[in-house]
């Protein structure tokens, strides 16, 4: 059954976009609850595209591979808000999307467990050296020997990189009788007996298995490099479930070819195919003890269906209630619904004085304000107004001439 309408607007106007193959769940959420006008095409496409896409679209809804930049925004003439169904938002232009009033939002903790089970799994397979035992049975040959195979159970792991994932990965790796240390540029409070350590280069040289949990930065790229490979122990291994950049992937393959490493699985690269099928080449193809998988650390079902459900609650939440709680553009706001009021949603640039624009000229109106909500980042503020119903689109062309305005929306 379709929800209650408390929007002021027809819902069959409201075009939705989905791109790579987004998770049903997503378009069920909206189709059951009114809207129709709902789009979806397979895989990523060209900016040229976007550009055309775009142009009348209110919600959008990307994964990893399409990049919304200042130029796709700028085409984009009456986006509300972007819903990112992955873990990052690296792919959009932040900057531009708060110039614009624009939210964006993501799902940071959706599929936590499928990459730390993952991680977890690849850990076996590496020190029971798994991957050149398959190979030489796929090959017909019978490799049965104890030789470089190990337990986890007893061994250290470090991680790096103690966030939502890494701290996952801390608890899994625990439960399996491993220590656990770990390095992060913040302080964060351990979980279980977990310890952290003071420098990466302290961990690289106890650790049995290294494991990677940082984001895309500046300062992590090629974070594992010619330099600090040296560092790690000959019969240790390498895990990066990260991003594809924070590995030297040719200084990583020459060490595994040296022996001064005892393998690797990689699941990011720093350039990857656009779709499935596509032709894909890495240093390390070819090499003893390594796997190498496409980006599904977090490909699963399950993670799938609670990315698509928390992203498109967050987008729904934002189009009905004007709620903005995990949005990286506009300030977070949780507000409860006033009876019998219309909401009015207000961005501007956070310079002084907008607040009290907003306020002298409902009042030069004689509108009475019920209640009102304002959040502020860097860059722009965020009002939301209740006020009585029968002054509502008075007040709506008002506000939309206070100076510095960027975007107002009647929501009911």
């Amino acid at each position: 059954m379709a929800e209650k309408k408390i929007t002021s607007y027809p819902k069959e106007k409201i075009n939705i976009l989905f791109l790579e193959n987004i998770s049903k769940t997503a378009v069920d959420k909206f189709s059951k609850t009114g809207y129709h006008s709902i789009r979806q095409i397979t895989g990523a496409i060209s900016e040229a595209e976007l550009m055309r896409e775009i142009k009348d679209v209110h919600l959008l809804g990307i994964r990893s591979k399409s990049k919304i930049n200042s130029k796709v925004l700028s085409a984009a003439k009456r986006l509300q808000a972007i819903g990112c169904f992955c873990i990052g938002t690296n792919q959009v232009d932040l900057v531009e999307a708060t110039k614009m009033g624009v939210a964006v939002f993501n799902a940071p903790y959706s599929n936590t467990r499928s990459v730390a089970e993952l991680v977890i799994g690849s850990a076996i397979m590496l020190i029971r050296r798994i991957p050149d035992k398959n190979k030489m049975a796929h090959e017909g040959l019978w490799m049965k020997d104890a030789v470089g195979s190990h337990e986890l159970r007893g061994k250290t792991l470090g991680i790096i990189g103690y966030g939502n994932i890494g701290s996952q990965v801390s608890v899994l790796a625990e439960a399996l009788g491993m220590k656990v240390i770990f390095y992060d540029a913040e302080t964060k409070l351990p979980l279980g007996n977990a310890s952290d350590v003071k420098s990466l280069k302290e961990l690289l040289k106890v650790a049995d298995v290294v494991t990677l949990h940082v984001p895309d930065l500046p300062s992590t790229r090629n974070l594992i490099n010619k330099n600090n490979l040296k560092y790690f122990k000959p019969t240790a291994v390498l895990i990066n479930y990260a991003r594809g950049g924070v590995v030297d992937l040719a200084a990583l393959g020459k060490a595994i070819e040296k022996k001064e490493l005892a393998g690797a699985a990689i699941d990011v690269f720093p350039e990857e195919p656009e779709k499935n099928g596509d032709k894909f080449s890495s240093p390390l193809q070819g090499l003893p003890n390594v796997i190498l998988t496409p980006h599904i650390g977090g490909s699963t079902e399950e993670a799938q269906y609670s990315i698509g459900e928390d992203v498109s609650n967050k987008l729904f939440n934002y189009l009905e209630k004007g709620i903005t709680t995990g949005s990286h553009s506009i300030p977070s706001l949780s507000l409860p619904l006033q009876e019998n009021t219309h909401r009015i949603l207000h961005i501007h640039n956070n310079v002084p004085g907008v607040l009290s624009a907003i306020n002298a000229r409902l009042s030069e109106h004689h509108i009475n304000i019920v209640s009102q909500y304002l959040k502020t980042n860097e860059a722009i503020g965020y009002v939301v107004l209740d006020v009585e119903k029968k002054l509502s689109q008075n007040a709506v062309n008002l506000l939309k001439d206070v100076p510095q305005t960027i975007k107002v929306r009647l929501l009911y």
